[in-house]
Order: structure tokens, then C-alpha cells, then sequence
């Protein structure tokens, strides 16, 4: 267990190379760092930006999708999903479906294709399944742009979870409210659907829902479940955003391209974005 004056460490650290610009040793190449570690440095990180006026408004879910588990982790391949805080500084609402995003700052950038849900109540901490879906209030297609301040990518799942989730920016499209109808199908409804992700007109990846756990429902449900275990960390509430994970691989990005996304079995409009 770290002492908080490490985790304070670290968090600094991070927090330094982000503003710069600037990549980072994993710290598991220098020193022991278990998962619960690298949510102490999270926990720290959040107290940081919340004393520097930054206001949380959500949680990022990050690796719920298995089949890209292998693809990460230098001694250890992924194998459980991972979260961190949303702060309204990273967080953009989009008013239509083309939109211009500067990379200006993001290190190592990535784009991948989510979908973000809002909760409308707070669900009771043993809340089934079902009861979960009914605290949602409205679901929205999302593009995260993820980024590593580890060189090419290569980290172990808590460095990942010490450098903010790699969390670089949520872009979110409009919001669709959910009714009681659909909030009852919505577990199904999702892994049945697919996206496609393009670049300047290439297509790139292609995906389903039943990728990110079974469903991104399932992935609400997974982090509603961990967070019974980390005491330090706020359960879900009322009024929150999650975005639940990509449905493809995470690509990298660059300045001049524009991005397409298209959904099919599930009343989602894509999104256009260009890069700047």
C-alpha cells in the first residue's frame, strides 16, 4: 500500500507530464505498483483537481473490451476493465454531428467509439441489473480520445490506472432519452448493435456492444460492483455520466484527419470529427 505522500507524488507527476506534454516511465518498471495502488494515486489525483476547481461529473470506464485485452500489458496481458473520475474540463457536449478537435497537448492520441449514459437516479447499492437500467435517464454516442504519456503504448493495467485512466477527452452527441420500454431491452438492444469506424473515408475497425462485457449495461454493472470495494471512492449517484468503453480497437490519431463513426441495430446517430 502506498503512503499518501507517494500517491500525492505520482499524481503530481502525472499531472505535470500531461500539461507539459511530456511521456513518462511506467512506474512498474521501476517499482512495485499493484491495482490498489494505482487507485490510491487516482484518489490523489482527484483531491488534486477537485482543490484546483475542477469539478467531477462522471467516471470513464476503460479495457471493457475483451477482445483488445490481449493487444495491452508488457508482463501481464488486461484482464479486468478499469476506471477513472470524469472532470468537466475534459468533457465536451457536441451540438451536432460534425465537429473540429484540437490535439493540441494530447500525447500519443487515440480515438475510440463509446457509448456514454447519464444517470437519472442513484441506484441503491444492491440494485439488480435491471434496476440499474431504470436509473438511467438518457444513453449518447461518445468518442473518447484516449492518450499515454507511456512511450508506444506499453504499460501494465495500474500504470494505466495511475495516469487518469488515459483519459484524454470525452466528445458526447446528443442524448437520447430512454424510456421504461426501452430501458427493459436495453442489455440486448446494445450487444446486438454494431459501429463501424472510418478515416477520411477508409474503414478502420468495427465493432459490437457485446464486446464491452456482453453489454455496455453489463459494464455499468461492473463498475457499480467494484466501487462496493473501494470505500475511499464515492458509489454511483444521481446526475453522473459514464462512458462504458470502446466497441473497436483504440486508433491513433493525427492533425488533418477527420474520423466517421455509423451505428447499426440502435437508434444512435454517428459522428463526424476532424482533427486539428
Amino acid at each position: 500500500m502506498l503512503m499518501s505522500s507517494q500517491a500525492d507524488r505520482y499524481a503530481r507527476q502525472f499531472l505535470e507530464a500531461r500539461a507539459s506534454a511530456q511521456t513518462l516511465a511506467p512506474i512498474s518498471s521501476h517499482s512495485e505498483l499493484s491495482i490498489a495502488d494505482a487507485y490510491d494515486i487516482s484518489k490523489s489525483l482527484d483531491n488534486i483537481r477537485i482543490a484546483e476547481g475542477e469539478t467531477p461529473v462522471g467516471r470513464k470506464l476503460g479495457f471493457t473490451n475483451r477482445t483488445l485485452w490481449p493487444k495491452y500489458g508488457e508482463k501481464e496481458a488486461i484482464h479486468a476493465p478499469i476506471w477513472t473520475t470524469l472532470f468537466d474540463t475534459t468533457v465536451r457536449y457536441l451540438d451536432g454531428a460534425h465537429v473540429n478537435q484540437s490535439l493540441t497537448g494530447a500525447v500519443q492520441p487515440r480515438v475510440e467509439p463509446e457509448v456514454v449514459f447519464k444517470l437519472g437516479r442513484t441506484p441503491a447499492i444492491d440494485a439488480s441489473l435491471d434496476e440499474l437500467a431504470d436509473c438511467l435517464e438518457w444513453m449518447a454516442h461518445g468518442l473518447e480520445i484516449v492518450v499515454s504519456p507511456y512511450p508506444d503504448w506499453k504499460f501494465e493495467a495500474a500504470d494505466a490506472i495511475a495516469a487518469l485512466g488515459l483519459h484524454g477527452t470525452l466528445l458526447i452527441g446528443e442524448p437520447r432519452m430512454l424510456s421504461s420500454a426501452s430501458r427493459h431491452h436495453l442489455g440486448d438492444m446494445l450487444a446486438n448493435a454494431s459501429v463501424s469506424l472510418s478515416c477520411d473515408g477508409s474503414l478502420l475497425g468495427a465493432g459490437f456492444g457485446s464486446n464491452v462485457l456482453d453489454s455496455p449495461l453489463h459494464a455499468i454493472w461492473h463498475l457499480h460492483q467494484l466501487l462496493k470495494t473501494q470505500p475511499q471512492f464515492s458509489p454511483l449517484r444521481a446526475g453522473e455520466i459514464i462512458t462504458t468503453g470502446t466497441w473497436t480497437d483504440a486508433y491513433p490519431v493525427s492533425p488533418g484527419q477527420t474520423w466517421f463513426t455509423a451505428f447499426s441495430g440502435i437508434t444512435l446517430a454517428g459522428l463526424s470529427v476532424s482533427f486539428a
